[in-house]
């Protein structure tokens, strides 16, 4: 499916739009609301990768960085 706007419109427009009708008090729901939104999707963005072994050369960084003595716990 292919979705249309006009020309002059864009989502990123209507919700800048629908954000500056908003009372403070809708627009701190709306803050809350999107940081839970946000970090949800950043961890899942997380979790593919890991599953998929990009983060692979960042375990074997850290560990070779703690092995030459180069990390202390505190």
């Amino acid at each position: 499916m292919v979705v249309r706007y006009p020309i002059n419109m864009s989502t990123v427009d209507e919700v800048e739009d629908a954000l500056r009708r908003m009372t403070p008090d809708e627009r701190a729901a709306f803050r809350a609301w999107y940081a839970t939104f946000d970090a949800e999707e950043w961890d899942r963005q997380m979790d593919a990768d890991a599953a998929a072994g990009r983060l692979d050369w960042l375990i074997a960084e850290a560990r070779q960085d703690k092995q030459a003595g180069r990390c202390t716990d505190r």
